[in-house]
């Protein structure tokens, strides 16, 4: 056991290390299981963030799209507050030194994406945002003296006395080892979202809903895990991750087509390949059911255009011999973000004591049942900076020492076998579209997955989240944004509110399902 006046940021994407900034001088712990930067997927964002810069918008606007696109459930207290503080953190991250894209006269060059009613959307070398920020983050970081990172470690579970949280137990990301506990004032989780728990995904390999998953297995109350978003257009070419065809091409008038050449949005939504996400979404997995391979033809919008403005698109499709400039480009739908997570108030504090938030493994209100495209990165940002101002009432020394542990041998490397069946078993029955058949099915495949590879802790929380997610999924009984189920193909608006759970209460609905399917 190590003791530490830290605090302990679990995660190193673009929420904890702003956070980290934010509590400067106050000494903070970043774990981070690669070498910073790496491996996060606030790096991988390519859209950029949404913000209401420009004289032809307000922040109201901001709020009203991202209410319209939360299909009922998104908290309009916190879409409110949210919105209302993007500028700030906008020039606090240009004062840092981010490059934001700029026109002539210095002004902010705003994109439009899915489902916003302005171009408000601000980026950095046309796809890069994420990269960028990134890259302004870390370097602000590597030059704060209160900031100790400890690479190639992770964090496995916490620690708690009753409702409290007192410590954080880690282990190394890059070998077996056993755990170590530190003994903390607080711990802030900011470790990424769940997409990887499924097959096809965009997410990097190590996002896989773990922090979810440990603090749901500390007692943390959970919001709206059923609520899985599936990015449309993510590149169909083998790779895993699945590259990711950014949203900002739609958003320049790319337009999606199958291999008829038939351009199928137009008679699925009035705003076409702008449509909110989950729309887009199901139309282009219809399509590939259907055996049409769905495309992404940026060749008339953009032309040549493409290979500069979108240097990562460019350098995908190089990679996969596509010439984006003379053919489409393969797409399909992959796992890409999840609205639920750990509940989160608006100072990311959640139902544990010392334990607070934010970034994609939090669940705030925000985004409801389907995230308004952009909204992620500056939700990161906001309850950052909140839950940093909130952690600092804490009584935390000026000055702390460094920590090195010293991990003992032990521990086991997770089984790609396990984590390949929960991955596809995610994708089969609790993906683009659902049933409740398959979710029994999902929650069954589960509990046998767990219960073979019970020594492992690391895909233990992996299946904490998952079993969250499905029997979530299966109470819900309608259809409602990134939640659609065959069996209630309607929205019910009985049900237009937030899901709040345990996961006791999830392990007692997949029990009563095991008891049901034997």
């Amino acid at each position: 056991m190590i003791e530490t006046g830290r605090i302990v940021i679990a995660g190193a994407g673009l929420g904890a290390l702003y956070a980290a900034l934010e509590l400067a001088p106050r000494p903070v712990l970043v774990i981070s299981p690669e070498t910073l930067g790496e491996g996060a997927s606030s790096a991988w964002a390519q859209g950029g963030v949404a913000a209401a810069m420009a004289n032809h918008d307000t922040p109201e606007a901001h709020a009203a799209d991202t209410l319209q696109a939360g299909a009922g459930t998104v908290d309009p207290e916190v879409a409110a507050m949210v919105t209302k503080v993007a500028r700030e953190h906008i020039i606090d991250l240009t004062e840092l030194g981010t490059p934001f894209d700029r026109d002539a006269d210095g002004n902010y060059v705003m994109s439009r994406e899915a489902a916003h009613s302005a171009a408000r959307v601000v980026r950095v070398k046309g796809d890069q945002a994420g990269d960028q920020i990134m890259q302004t983050l870390i370097a602000a970081v590597h030059a704060a003296p209160s900031v100790q990172v400890l690479e190639n470690t992770q964090a496995l579970r916490l620690e708690t006395e009753g409702a409290t949280v007192t410590g954080i137990w880690i282990t190394r990301a890059d070998a077996p080892s056993a755990p170590v506990l530190i003994k903390t004032p607080g711990v802030l989780l900011a470790g990424g979202g769940s997409g990887g728990l499924y097959a096809h995904t965009t997410n990097p390999p190590r996002i896989r809903g773990q922090v979810i998953g440990f603090a749901a297995r500390a007692g943390a109350r959970i919001a709206d895990p059923e609520f899985v978003q599936f990015h449309p257009t993510a590149f169909d070419i083998g790779e895993d991750p699945a590259p990711l065809a950014t949203e900002a091409l739609r958003g320049d008038g790319a337009v999606l087509i199958n291999s008829a050449g038939e351009r199928f949005m137009l008679a699925e939504h009035p705003d076409a390949e702008l449509a909110p996400r989950d729309i887009v979404a199901r139309a282009i997995f219809a399509e590939t059911q259907g055996g049409r391979r769905p495309m992404l033809d940026t060749r008339e919008a953009l032309g040549a255009e493409v290979l500069t403005r979108f240097p990562t698109v460019a350098e995908t499709c190089a990679r996969a011999g596509i010439d984006p400039v003379r053919n489409p480009i393969p797409v399909a739908v992959a796992a890409h973000y999840h609205m639920g997570g750990v509940e989160a108030g608006m100072q990311g504090r959640t139902s544990l004591a010392n334990l607070w938030v934010c970034g994609e493994a939090s669940s705030t209100g925000l985004h409801g049942a389907n995230r308004l495209a952009s909204n992620g990165l500056l939700e990161a940002l906001v309850y950052a900076r909140n839950a940093a101002q909130n952690m600092g009432r804490l009584n935390l020394p000026e000055e702390a020492n460094e920590i090195h542990p010293a991990f003992p041998e032990g521990g086991q490397g997770l089984d790609p076998a396990a984590v390949k069946s929960l991955r596809q078993t995610m994708t089969a029955h609790a993906g683009v579209r659902r049933t409740a058949a398959g979710l029994k099915q999902a929650l069954a495949a589960i509990a046998r997955l767990e219960a073979e590879q019970a020594s492992d802790e690391n895909f233990i929380n992996m299946c904490a989240t998952a079993t969250l997610i499905a029997a979530a999924a299966l109470q819900r009984e309608e259809s409602r944004g990134g939640h659609f189920s065959d069996d209630f193909p309607e929205a019910d608006p009985a049900q237009a509110h937030r899901t709040r759970i345990t996961l006791d209460e999830a392990l007692a609905i997949r029990a009563k399902v095991q008891e049901e399917l034997t």
